[in-house]
């Protein structure tokens, strides 16, 4: 039969719903990010020092090892705030690598082969593919932070011979909040600074330099000045200070160091809107075409 005489209609049958489609992103993402050797390895790496943390759970709760470690076991395999604390903190900084790794995987390919018409062209909003970006990104250094952290959680409450999980449900509740902010920030620097760096490699090392550089600027500040308020601009330093009150943990600097809450939360909220303004600005359904 010849083409013309075939009679198209539309199509009648289910159409996807608009906040599910954000999912295909998501699925796609998490492919390309994942389709490569090297982010298995990262994430192995990744995981490495949370078998060390659950062997230190292990010997806490077995006499015969504390029996062995004498007066020095109860200092060495106290597991508490500080212990969690410490849990938290080196899982977060895995999370930053893996960021930096993950993140330019997902949105410079769709920049640099100018395939952001295209997908804009389909039936999903601006909003919705950050979205997708994102919750891809989320999801990855989700299985890196605050899963393990909550599952070393709940196996220390199982094998400790007393009732410990019921009276340290601050610890727990801690390390989600802390560690949900840390990703939160980390996916959307990760995005915004991939949009405006068209080479991979060199957007890896820019996502580190963004929170490493301010961080040196600010401890020049604070010892030339003499002022805390340097310690705004060191990113580490805010989050550490801000895990420390989440997980009930007495912080390790002077008092006379220590930034109010309100201005550690005031300079991430800043760092996620100038993020979002980034990726307002670069993330567009446009095509330069040079004549």
């Amino acid at each position: 039969m010849s083409i013309y005489k075939h009679t198209y209609r539309a199509y009648t049958g289910k159409v996807t719903p608009t906040w599910a489609r954000i999912f295909a992103l998501s699925r796609y993402g998490l492919a390309e990010a994942w389709s490569t050797k090297f982010t298995t390895v990262l994430f192995v790496i990744c995981l490495i020092p949370l078998v060390g943390f659950l062997f230190t759970i292990y010997l806490s709760n077995n006499p015969a090892a504390r029996l062995l470690m004498g007066n020095a076991g109860s200092r060495v395999f106290a597991i508490d705030g500080h212990f969690f604390l410490n849990v938290l903190t080196t899982q977060s900084w895995m999370a930053m690598a893996l960021a930096s790794w993950i993140a330019p995987r997902l949105i410079t390919l769709d920049l640099v082969d100018n395939a952001l018409p295209i997908l804009l062209s389909h039936p999903i909003s601006r909003f919705g593919y950050v979205l997708g970006k994102y919750a891809a990104l989320f999801t990855t250094l989700s299985t890196v932070t605050w899963i393990p952290c909550l599952l070393l959680f709940a196996y220390q409450g199982y094998v400790s011979p007393v009732p410990w999980a019921a009276n340290n449900v601050r610890i727990a509740a801690g390390m989600l909040a802390g560690a949900v902010i840390w990703i939160a920030l980390l996916s959307l620097l990760g995005l915004a600074l991939s949009s405006w760096v068209k080479w991979r490699v060199v957007a890896t090392g820019v996502i580190f330099a963004a929170i490493l550089v301010p961080a040196g600027v600010g401890a020049i500040v604070t010892g030339v000045l003499r002022t805390k308020w340097g310690f705004l601009l060191n990113v580490p330093v805010m989050m550490t200070s801000l895990w420390d009150r989440m997980l009930g943990v007495q912080s390790r600097m002077d008092d006379m160091a220590q930034l109010p809450t309100a201005a550690i939360v005031t300079m991430l909220a800043l760092a996620c809107c100038l993020s979002i303004l980034m990726l307002n600005a670069r993330i567009r359904a446009r095509e330069v075409v040079r004549g």
